[in-house]
């Protein structure tokens, strides 16, 4: 194995809110427990979570680094003793922060190997989004084929892995995004029905497309989108909120509709779950998925690449909400 450095270099945040600045840092390299394996990292995915970490408004987890990013690919290059076998071997997970560096510490039970052919920018795309659609779509919605879902941000890197989920399942999928373009990329990953909210209200176009309603809303944007959701819930449906991108106030909220309907609000994140939580996801998502996703059934939207120094435009892309599918960064 090559001779693990004391020292790394790093991304780090100086200031936060609107001001804040991105800047390479040298760190100590970190220590594996014995439970954790330390990646040298090829590739880290650039989440919407960076940009709202940088803000003050996503903290890591108490004890974990401070160092944005929340999933990486690379080569296993030092292990806790029980999880030698990974030592040598390209793998991606989630992990909690630190991936916007050069070694990263990956817990073991949130360890994939990197599927044959995969590049490591595509490796570093796939984890947050299908872990978390499938999440969203399974672990808490329990789709079922020939339900219907409507999936907002379509194009986004969650959209693009649970409209292909979704179809997965034998469910019918509607989205909503914000061009033609983004929604020609939806109507390629399966999805039935397409919605541009920029020329007509979504609630009443999905009506005069499914009347009967849908089963599971998969929502990032929360705010004035919740009332207008609750209508088109057919009974014991349900909306999750996994973002809250229109804000954290639902306005002139009335309970009654909900209510009629028997149905569920729910928020849901990923990051702050508990190691043994994100261990049973991983494994249950590899377990039923891994095998199309070796095979390319299903597969990442991987938009563009960045060097890891380019993060600041990187994140400014993302902030600019033109973005389809992912961005990595790249070591």
């Amino acid at each position: 194995m090559a001779t693990i450095p004391s020292m790394m270099q790093a991304i780090k945040v100086v200031g936060s809110g609107n001001d804040s600045k991105l800047i390479t840092e040298q760190c100590p390299v970190p220590q594996p427990g014995p439970e954790q394996l330390l990646i040298k990292v090829a590739a880290a995915g650039v989440n919407r979570a960076d940009l709202m970490q940088r803000r003050g408004l996503y903290p890591p987890p108490d004890g974990e680094s401070d160092i944005l990013g929340l999933e990486v690919a690379g080569v296993v290059i030092a292990a806790g003793a029980q999880h030698k076998s990974w030592l040598g071997k390209a793998v991606f997970g989630l992990v909690p922060g630190g991936g916007y560096a050069e070694y990263a510490l990956l817990h073991a039970g949130h360890a994939m190997a990197v599927p044959a052919g995969y590049t490591m920018a595509e490796a570093a795309a796939t984890a947050e989004v299908f872990l978390t659609a499938y999440q969203l779509l399974s672990s808490i919605g329990n789709l079922q084929p020939a339900q219907h879902v409507l999936i907002h941000a379509g194009a986004s890197g969650v959209g693009t892995a649970a409209v292909q989920l979704a179809k997965a399942i034998g469910s019918k999928v509607a989205v909503t995004a914000s061009s033609e373009d983004k929604l020609e990329l939806c109507h390629k990953l399966g999805a039935d029905i397409l919605i541009n909210y920029q020329a007509a209200a979504f609630e009443q176009e999905l009506a005069r497309f499914w009347p009967a309603g849908v089963d599971l809303i998969l929502d990032p944007v929360a705010g004035d989108y919740i009332s207008r959701e609750i209508p088109l819930l057919k009974m014991d449906g349900k909306i999750v909120l996994y973002a809250m991108m229109a804000g954290r106030e639902v306005p002139h909220f009335d309970l009654v509709p909900l209510f009629k309907r028997r149905g569920q609000i729910i928020c849901s994140t990923l990051r702050n779950r508990t190691n043994h939580y994100k261990t049973r996801l991983t494994q249950a998502f590899y377990q039923t998925y891994g095998q199309p996703l070796a095979q390319r059934q299903i597969q990442p939207v991987l938009q563009q690449q960045f060097h890891w120094q380019e993060a600041e435009q990187a994140h400014r892309l993302m902030a600019s909400n033109c973005t389809k599918g992912k961005l990595v960064l790249t070591f």
